[in-house]
């Protein structure tokens, strides 16, 4: 009978549509490998922030990371929503929001944090392994051809050059200062004068309020209840499904997947969850 009555005298609570990000930040995935991208956030993310009538969006992350391209294009994506539709973002952090998991959360106008969670990490890391002395040992020689003097700089391969270490640093200087322009313009006079604070170092999420890197502890229920009424209710936005029900976009549809095609990606998702493993467990976790 609610619904017959005009909106004014409706006793019906506020509803905030809730976006859950977690996972590591890379291009791609699939069924064997998901992880947060534009490409599989983005659906969502517009369908969250066309909820008529909601005062807000919240958005849970749980990321320790990953691309800081696609990490820019999440926040940016967020921002320019948020305009567009005239809401406001309430970031929570779950476990972790780190490195780029924290370049999207500074995409709220207001982050909130378990005591306990992991947050912070502004800073750019690349790791590689290297393998010369062992294709001597087993008697594999490398051969590599290119057109172009720098195309095989960093051939794990190959022995390490200093020049193209340094090279390599140039790059992680500009993105590394990229990542602290944009937290600073975010978040502003929040920030403490701490001279760790954009070293790469990271910490809870409680040291991260007097720090300025969150706004307030505590967990997405009781804030928005405390927010917007005890009769709030939270809708969780999940992704856009296809013609037959099937889930579209962050894993994709298996259906006629030749099987060499799914074995493939099997291996190659082994791969980087052995990479997606290495990015949680900085974290402790």
């Amino acid at each position: 009978m609610r619904r017959l009555l005009p909106k004014s005298m409706r006793s019906d609570g506020v509803t905030i549509p809730v976006v859950r990000l977690s996972g590591t930040i890379m291009a791609g995935g699939g069924q064997f490998r998901p992880t947060l991208s534009l490409a599989s956030t983005a659906g969502v993310l517009e369908k969250a922030f066309s909820v008529k009538d909601a005062p807000a969006v919240a958005i849970s992350i749980n990321s320790p990371g990953g691309s800081p391209v696609q990490s820019r294009l999440i926040y940016q994506r967020i921002r320019d929503l948020a305009t567009e539709k005239n809401k406001k973002v309430l970031v929570f952090v779950e476990d972790v929001a780190a490195s780029g998991g924290y370049m999207i959360a500074v995409a709220g106008d207001e982050i909130i944090a378990d005591p306990s969670s992991i947050v912070g990490s502004i800073g750019v890391v690349s790791a590689s392994f290297g393998f010369p002395e062992l294709m001597q040992k087993i008697g594999v020689e490398r051969r590599v051809y290119t057109a172009g003097r720098n195309k095989a700089v960093l051939d794990p391969f190959q022995p390490e050059k200093e020049e193209d270490v340094e090279r390599l640093k140039a790059l992680q200087i500009e993105i590394h200062e990229t990542f602290i322009d944009l937290v600073k313009d975010r978040r502003g006079d929040r920030l403490s004068e701490d001279p760790d604070l954009f070293t790469g170092l990271f910490w809870t999420g409680k040291k991260g309020l007097s720090l300025g890197l969150v706004d307030a502890i505590g967990d997405m229920r009781g804030t928005l209840k405390a927010r917007f009424g005890d009769r709030t209710q939270m809708k969780l936005i999940t992704q856009p499904r296809g013609l037959f029900g099937r889930r579209i976009g962050l894993f994709g549809s298996s259906a006629g997947v030749p099987a060499a095609d799914m074995a493939g990606a099997a291996v190659e998702g082994l791969l980087d969850a052995a990479e997606q493993r290495a990015l949680w467990s900085r974290y402790g976790l």
